[in-house]
């Protein structure tokens, strides 16, 4: 039976049984979350996979949210030459990852997936050779299907054979998604990609984007380094602020080596505020998502530049604690006046002030949102302004305008002392 053949009775199938179609939509319904509270450690750590990789979350850029299918290899490397260019390779952002529609339609007479001629004329292996030079690392991307979600050959049951490939070409990164997955659970199809993976003696870090349909927190962590806890993130702030709640109940389960995933980073693309963008970024280093940047880099502006090249923020992300923040407490009209914190090394924490409020608001951090002593004085540190506020503070306030988000970090102190911004 030709291939091409083959493909046409496998999509018919698609087509006729939907059951074993395209996405599943996430749970979206509100579960009760795991139990926690601000220091809790009891998930995190004791099912990571020990591959000595994602000791802090990954960094870096992927082509799907700016280029999705308008991908060639001209523009990855001219996105390999802008993070180093503009800096962003130096603050951490290392990984070049080529996301769908990288490979042809059908695999080769061998039985092996090839890059599409047209677009990826020198092949993988020069394009990774390229990365590599600039000091960078270089991710593609495949299934846990038969397909990839667009239709592009998956590498469900080729795992050794793929795994393999991707090792001979110098892959350093696999994103590995959930399309057209013939109905089997995720637990049983993504841990042979691991295997294989773990056979080829390469170090690749592992990647799974399942959506959180069934719930990998509770299961992924020996399997990936990551894995996705929501559906894909458009460049909205409806969808930023329900993917970054879907993502909190989880927090408990990430930790060095294995990260809730909440999808990547929208900043620059257009479709939000400016306040709407660093509120984001500061929602996504909290929470320790990978910050996987998903604009064209190439043509950046100075305000997304901004934004993403902020160093005291992405060093909360990068705390080597490595314990995810989270909601602490909300008040106002529909919980808009928001308080995100979460602990950091050398005793500090991480305070998010975040308006989701129609209108400018002011929020008060209460300690024992925070769960600690209310007699505890502390230093803030402003992370947007740059700038120490004040020492001593024991109570603490700050005017936020509507969408914009705030970000502090808290070092206790001893001496008594009030303040309101």
């Amino acid at each position: 039976m030709s291939a091409s053949f083959s493909l046409l009775i496998l999509l018919s199938l698609y087509l006729c049984c939907p059951s074993i179609a395209v996405r599943k939509v996430p749970h979206l319904e509100e579960q009760e979350r795991p139990t926690w509270n601000l220091f809790d450690t009891s998930n995190y750590g004791k099912l990571q996979l020990d591959n000595g990789l994602a000791l802090t979350p990954q960094m870096g850029w992927n082509s799907w949210n700016f280029f999705a299918c308008n991908i060639n290899e001209t523009v990855i490397k001219e996105t390999a030459d802008a993070l180093v260019s503009t800096g962003l390779a130096n603050l951490g952002y290392i990984y070049v990852n080529i996301d769908d529609c990288w490979s042809s339609p059908l695999r080769n007479v061998k039985g092996d997936l090839n890059p599409e001629p047209r677009t990826f004329p020198s092949g993988i292996k020069a394009l990774a050779d390229y990365v590599h030079d600039k000091g960078l690392k270089l991710g593609i991307y495949s299934d846990a299907g038969a397909f990839t979600c667009q239709v592009r050959p998956g590498s469900l049951f080729h795992e050794n054979r793929d795994a393999s490939l991707f090792a001979s070409w110098g892959i350093d990164y696999l994103k590995y998604d959930n399309c057209y997955n013939l109905g089997i659970k995720p637990e049983k199809r993504y841990p042979p990609m691991r295997d294989a993976l773990n056979l080829t003696g390469r170090t690749i870090f592992y990647s799974l984007c399942e959506w959180g349909v069934d719930d990998p927190a509770l299961w992924a962590g020996k399997v990936g380094n990551s894995w996705r806890t929501t559906d894909d993130i458009n460049d909205s702030w409806e969808s930023m602020t329900t993917i970054a709640d879907l993502n909190d109940k989880w927090a408990s389960y990430a930790g060095p080596g294995g990260w809730n995933d909440p999808d990547m980073l929208e900043v620059g693309n257009g479709g939000m505020t400016y306040q709407e963008y660093r509120a984001h970024f500061s929602i996504w280093a909290l929470m320790k998502a990978p910050l996987l940047i998903g604009c064209d880099v190439r043509s950046i502006t100075s305000e997304t530049l901004e934004i993403l090249s902020n160093e005291e923020v992405i060093a909360v992300n990068q705390d080597p604690l490595g314990v995810q923040g989270r909601k602490v407490s909300t008040g106002g009209e529909d919980g808009c006046r928001q308080i995100w914190a979460g602990p950091l090394s050398e005793d500090r924490l991480v305070v998010a002030l975040w308006n989701r409020c129609p209108e400018v608001t002011t929020i008060t951090v209460k300690w024992e949102s925070l769960g600690i002593d209310p007699t505890t004085a502390f230093a803030v540190r402003d992370l947007w302004k740059h700038k120490d506020l004040s020492g001593n503070v024991r109570v603490f306030s700050a005017q936020i305008d509507s969408h914009d988000c705030h970000i502090y970090i808290f070092t206790p102190q001893t001496a008594d002392h009030s303040m309101v911004m």
